[in-house]
């Protein structure tokens, strides 16, 4: 499950076959939701065989489930021990999860929960499709939209997720289509410049969570590399290039990034951007000594004054720690 339909494809013609079988093994996989490849009956024996003695079939599990108002969030226990945790959240338009990309992570962002187990290793491409089908055959139902906003900085195991959008993406895959797809990412420049010629038209997602490097620098390492500066040079060149309006993401600290000033100041870095603004409730941990805005309202006000659009994100999970911002990549 760590191939796209290209790569298997190729892998189907090296070993002697016809192309179309590649096309067979993803709808067996994806669609049929068949993972034995003993049943993929329309293949003959010996491509059964040479499918099975290269490939590696094994299933993540999942470990624990826990269910709050309109959410569920799944603990799921890798081959090699490790954990990552995933979130179903059910919405007007469907159902959308959020995916973990890595075990732990390196960004180090002082008020995420996650990002307190430092990176073990990226998750493989079969490791986050499992995400999704182990969660699809435990609701008995389609997932609508995915999010890669979990464990982990997704453009940080790159091409793992790139070949994961290819799979789900895929109309013999999981045919999750681009637009319900959004990748977000801290601000890793090299790796927006080269999402920008990505072909497909997958959403991108920037946690910036502060309108200046002052603030940023405090609450975001990433930033002492790639400061605010080269991050919206990035940006301005990914949305002129791609003609995709980008989310801003930005989580409401209180008393460190929630001022009247902070939103002027966060219009003016914006404004004639193709992007929104999405405001995001803090989800206390008590591990973390932020606290959630008391100023949410008035810091949206002020910006849909100066002219951004600005949405609030409805909360999703805090009961079950599930919300953003507090998963964890080992078993509680």
């Amino acid at each position: 499950m760590n191939l796209n339909i290209e790569e298997l494809e190729s892998y189907i013609l090296k070993v002697g076959e016809k192309k179309f079988k590649a096309t067979q093994v993803f709808e067996w996989l994806y669609q049929k939701k068949e993972w034995n490849v003993d049943n993929f009956t329309n293949l003959k024996k010996d491509l059964r065989e040479k499918i099975k003695n290269d490939f590696n079939l094994d299933f993540i599990k999942i470990k624990k489930k826990e269910t709050g108002s309109l959410v569920k969030k799944y603990l799921f226990e890798l081959i090699d021990g490790n954990f990552v945790e995933a979130v179903l959240m059910e919405h007007d338009y469907g159902k959308s999860v959020c995916v973990s990309s890595e075990v732990g992570c390196n960004m180090g962002c002082k008020f995420c929960e996650s990002g307190r187990l430092k990176k073990v290793r990226g998750l493989e491409t079969y490791e986050m499709v499992e995400q999704i089908l182990l969660i699809e055959e435990d609701i008995h139902d389609k997932i609508n939209s995915v999010v890669v906003m979990g464990i982990g900085e997704p453009f940080d195991n790159y091409d793992n997720v790139i070949n994961f959008v290819k799979i789900i993406n895929h109309a013999k895959g999981l045919a999750i289509g681009s637009r319900h797809i959004t990748i977000s990412t801290c601000g890793l420049v090299p790796k927006i410049d080269e999402f920008a010629d990505f072909p497909l038209q997958v959403n991108l997602a920037i946690s910036l969570h502060a309108p200046n490097d002052e603030i940023r620098n405090k609450i975001m390492p990433i930033n002492k590399v790639y400061n605010i500066s080269k991050l919206m040079t990035s940006l301005k060149n990914y949305i002129a290039k791609t003609n995709r309006r980008v989310t801003i993401e930005y989580v409401m600290l209180n008393m460190v990034n929630d001022s009247k000033d902070n939103a002027i100041e966060l219009a003016h870095l914006l404004r004639g951007m193709n992007v929104y603004v999405n405001l995001i409730p803090y989800n206390e941990t008590n591990n973390l000594e932020f606290k959630k805005s008391e100023r949410i309202k008035e810091f949206k006000d002020t910006l849909t004054k100066e002219g951004i659009n600005v949405t609030v994100r409805k909360e999703f999970g805090d009961s079950i720690s599930a919300a953003c911002g507090q998963l964890r990549s080992k078993e509680v």
